[in-house]
C-alpha cells in the first residue's frame, strides 16, 4: 500500500554472497563503460590468426631466405613487394612445391590428418628445411584456401620482392658486361615467367622485366616451372613498360622485339653483343603497337608453316640461346 513506510522494497537479503545492495549505485555506468576496443585477431593468443603471426615471425628470424632475400643485389635496392600471400592446396601440389624449393612461409596440416607417403614426405621435408608447421582445424583450411580442395594440406608462399629496371643494368655494370634483360609484354600466364626465368638463368641474362598491369606475376606456379631459377634470376616490375624501354633506350640499351613478322631472321640477330633489352609478347596477340614503337629491330625465329607462334617461354629460351652464342662466338 502507497504510504506504508514498513514495506521491505527489493532489498537483498543479509548474509548473500553478494550482500545488501540498494539500487544501482554506478553499476549499471560502469558495466556500459565496456572494456576498451576489441583487440585484432593477431592480437588474441588464443586466435589462429595470432598463431599464424607467431609462426611467420619465427620463420622470418629463422634465417631462411624469403622470394626477396634470395635474389641477388640487382634486385635488392628499391624493390616492391607483391601485396598477397598466395596459398598452395593439395598434397601432390604441395610436395611438388617443396621439391622445387620455392620459399614457404607456413606449411598447414589438419588435425587428425590421415597420412600416406606423400604427407610424410611433406613433413620430412618442411621439418629439414626449418618452415613452420601449423595443425589447424579443416574448417580453418578451407576458409585459408578459399574451399580448394586441399586433402588436409596446404603451404603458403610470402609475397615476392620485385626491383627495378635499373636494378637489372646495374648488375651487368658490376659483373662488367654488356647487359642482357628480357621483357615481357602482355604474357598473363605465370608458367611462361617461369619459363623465361629459367632460360634467363642458363644463358646468363640479368634479369626478367614484366609490367606492373596485365601481366604476369612471380607466384608458386612462376617458381615450381623456373626450377629454382626464380631465386636466382631478379624480376623488375615496371609502371609502364613502353616509358621502361624509352629509359634504357636513352641509357644506351638496344630494344629488339620477337615477332613473326619480324625485319630480320633471329640467325642474324642484331646488337647480340650490345647492351640488348629482348621483348617477348605474348602468344597470341604478339607486341603491343606502343612497344613494337620502341624497338630498333624485329626479329623473327623461322617455324614450319604449320605451326602459327611459340609460346613466350619456348621463344625467349631460343632467343636468349641465340645471344649466348654470338657473345661467345
Amino acid at each position: 500500500m502507497a504510504g506504508n513506510s514498513s514495506r521491505r522494497g527489493a532489498t537483498r537479503k543479509t548474509g548473500t554472497k553478494k550482500g545488501a545492495s540498494v539500487g544501482t549505485g554506478g553499476h549499471g555506468r560502469r558495466a556500459l563503460e565496456g572494456k576498451g576496443p576489441t583487440p585484432k585477431a593477431e592480437d588474441r593468443p588464443y586466435h589462429v590468426a595470432h598463431k599464424r603471426k607467431v609462426a611467420a615471425q619465427k620463420g622470418t628470424t629463422s634465417g631462411r631466405p624469403t622470394a626477396g632475400a634470395s635474389r641477388s643485389a640487382a634486385g635488392g635496392r628499391g624493390g616492391r613487394t607483391s601485396s598477397t600471400h598466395e596459398m598452395v592446396a593439395g598434397r601432390n601440389s604441395v610436395l611438388e612445391a617443396l621439391r622445387a624449393g620455392i620459399p614457404v612461409t607456413t606449411v598447414y596440416l589438419a588435425a587428425r590428418l590421415e597420412a600416406d607417403d606423400r604427407t610424410r614426405e611433406i613433413v620430412a621435408i618442411a621439418a629439414d628445411a626449418g618452415y613452420p608447421l601449423l595443425e589447424v582445424g579443416r574448417g580453418e583450411l578451407d576458409r585459408l584456401t578459399d574451399d580448394a580442395v586441399h586433402q588436409g594440406v596446404a603451404l603458403q608462399v610470402p609475397p615476392y620482392e620485385y626491383g627495378e629496371p635499373d636494378d637489372l643494368l646495374d648488375a651487368a655494370e658490376e659483373a662488367g658486361v654488356p647487359p642482357l634483360v628480357v621483357a615481357l609484354d602482355g604474357v598473363t600466364d605465370p608458367r611462361n615467367l617461369g619459363a623465361v626465368l629459367r632460360s634467363a638463368g642458363a644463358f646468363g641474362a640479368h634479369g626478367v622485366l614484366v609490367p606492373e598491369r596485365r601481366s604476369a606475376g612471380v607466384t608458386a606456379a612462376a617458381w615450381k616451372v623456373s626450377a629454382g631459377a626464380a631465386a636466382r634470376v631478379p624480376v623488375a616490375r615496371a609502371t609502364n613498360l613502353t616509358r621502361a624501354l624509352q629509359a634504357y633506350r636513352q641509357a644506351g640499351v638496344f630494344v629488339v622485339g620477337l615477332d613473326a613478322g619480324g625485319d630480320v631472321p633471329l640467325g642474324e640477330l642484331p646488337y647480340a653483343n650490345d647492351p640488348l633489352v629482348l621483348v617477348v609478347g605474348s602468344e597470341g596477340k604478339g607486341l603491343s603497337r606502343l612497344v613494337r614503337e620502341q624497338c630498333d629491330a624485329i626479329a623473327s625465329i623461322p617455324i614450319a608453316s604449320a605451326v602459327e607462334s611459340l609460346n613466350a617461354g619456348v621463344a625467349a629460351g631460343i632467343a636468349l640461346y641465340e645471344v649466348a652464342r654470338q657473345r661467345t662466338a
